[in-house]
């Protein structure tokens, strides 16, 4: 996507369903212990630019989701937020709370979760990506989930569905996407 102002996105801290290999899609379960330092470690990254962000009429948006909620209530230290619907996790239908052993598994994380029966599917899940990234105004902060988190970053930097899929998906970490670049700040 063309002319999108500097975002700086944060996936979630390690849940309790991360630890054991459970898919969550639109399922929550609570941040561990990892979790947690996860995203004070993110507090520490983000702290320098929330002022660009306020000064440049962006805004913070965080999915409405628990796992994100706790993580942007530590990593942006009470600062206010936007929730937006549209940064909810894909949604993997029947899947959802299984064990990721118990489920056929493709090539990529992506392909899996995609293939869920009764899911959203990668076109449901990059649509809504699209209309949330067209609506920014300014720089901003994102706080959301792996998947989404892939899509999201993809469409910002121009990538193809391979490229999009080979990215990584670590917690803990800063991604800043500007210019149809990303850096990531750990």
């Amino acid at each position: 996507m063309d002319n999108l102002p500097k975002i700086w996105f944060l996936r979630h801290g390690q849940t309790e369903w991360n630890a054991e290999g459970r898919i969550q899609g639109r399922l929550n379960s609570d941040l561990t212990a990892q979790g947690r330092a996860d995203a004070g470690k993110q507090a520490a990254l983000i702290a320098p630019f929330v002022a660009e962000v306020r000064a440049g009429a962006g805004g913070i948006y965080v999915s409405p989701q628990g796992r994100a909620q706790e993580t942007a209530r530590i990593a942006l230290s009470g600062q206010d937020y936007a929730v937006d619907e549209r940064l909810a996790e894909i949604n993997t239908g029947d899947w959802e709370g299984k064990l990721r052993s118990e489920i056929p598994r493709a090539d990529t994380d992506i392909d899996t979760y995609t293939a869920a029966p009764g899911g959203e599917g990668l076109a449901g899940l990059a649509g809504r990506v699209e209309a949330f990234l067209a609506a920014l105004t300014g720089p901003s902060i994102i706080v959301s989930h792996g998947i989404l988190g892939k899509v999201l970053r993809a469409r910002a930097c121009g990538l193809d569905d391979a490229e999009m899929k080979a990215l990584c998906n670590r917690q803990g970490v800063v991604y800043v996407l500007e210019n149809g670049t990303e850096k990531i700040l750990a």
